[in-house]
């Protein structure tokens, strides 16, 4: 039995790495020449169109969208889904996405890397995406995104910079100066600090909004802490902060660092709000429910959604250079903050 009548009676359609061994080429060239034939050299192309057509991958679906690059689908990769910041931006493109008619084809990663950014690119492609959103986390990350090559639109969402062309945020500086503000209007004088990782974008940018509402002010800091978003790095920072009798106050660089910050004062005899005031960021669904409940800033992720699905629709339009305007985040002010005493 011929190849064909073995495929056939196999019942199943061929992958495309059969199509890459037929052609003698790599995944990721097939893929390429899916999406943008110019791309590859001629000769290769046609030698993959070729095994395409011996093979009958997809033949009339691919020659569909290369005709009329059309898909009505969006990608999106991401990483840190655990945390809440990642998860509810994924959910806020998604849910943007399917208002505007479109599907979102979302690539969660356990980090990022070259390779893994690399890979999840193409397996969008591979879906005939139109556009794809990253959600750049830290440094590393934003490089990354900067050196693909990509023949569709990249819209970059979370550690962004304003001003930055195809790129989607809320104003993290502008976040965490208001949470520390808060904090000095009650009469705080140093305002201690529980950051993020130092190779984040955003808990540099947060820590740049709590040394700026000291400078507005003409004040100086208080101490500074490092922790990595989790509630047990809080909670290390935190019987630290309660052994210093001179913070009264601390900005936690996030909701699950604010709660361990909690529990360690409470251990150490250190009552909130009447001896310590604690602000966190993100409110996260639980915040309200902490002990107590806890003054936080809370972000628009709905909106950011909606921002950066815009952005993806103006350069599919041809607008590759559209720039939107950071997001303003709101203060919730709960039990955990109170006037110095």
């Amino acid at each position: 039995m011929g190849e064909t009548g073995s495929r056939r009676g196999a019942g199943r359609s061929p992958s495309m790495a059969q199509v890459a061994e037929r052609a003698g080429v790599s995944h990721q060239t097939v893929s390429r020449v899916l999406n943008d034939a110019s791309l590859v050299k001629e000769e290769t192309r046609l030698r993959v169109l070729a095994a395409i057509d011996e093979l009958g991958y997809r033949r009339n679906f691919a020659a569909r969208l290369l005709a009329t690059n059309r898909s009505r689908r969006i990608g999106m990769v991401t990483a840190h889904l655990a945390l809440h910041g990642p998860s509810m931006i994924a959910l806020g493109v998604q849910e943007a996405g399917y208002a505007e008619g479109y599907d979102v084809s979302l690539v969660g990663l356990p980090e990022f890397s070259s390779e893994l950014l690399d890979n999840a690119v193409q397996r969008l492609l591979d879906q005939a995406v139109e556009a794809v959103v990253v959600a750049v986390a830290h440094r590393e990350a934003a490089e990354m995104v900067r050196s693909l090559q990509l023949s569709i639109p990249v819209v970059t969402v979370q550690g962004v910079v304003a001003g930055t062309p195809l790129s989607a945020g809320i104003d993290q500086e502008a976040g965490a100066a208001l949470a520390v503000g808060h904090l000095l209007d009650l009469g705080h004088r140093h305002v201690a600090h529980v950051g993020g990782p130092a190779d984040w974008i955003e808990a540099e940018q947060r820590r740049a909004g709590w040394r700026r509402a000291h400078e507005d002010r003409g004040l100086l800091p208080g101490p500074e802490l490092e922790g990595d978003w989790s509630p047990a790095s809080g909670h290390r920072a935190g019987l630290l902060i309660a052994d210093d009798p001179d913070v009264t106050a601390v900005f936690a660089g996030n909701d699950p660092m604010a709660l361990g910050l909690l529990n360690a004062l409470h251990q150490r005899g250190r009552r909130v709000p009447d001896d310590v005031s604690v602000v966190g960021f993100d409110d996260v669904p639980e915040a309200e429910f902490y002990w107590p409940a806890l003054t936080t800033v809370s972000q628009d992720f709905a909106e950011l959604g909606r921002r950066a699905l815009s952005l993806a629709l103006a350069a599919l339009q041809g607008d590759d250079d559209a720039v939107i305007d950071p997001i303003a985040p709101t203060l919730v002010v709960r039990r955990s903050t109170a006037q110095r005493g």
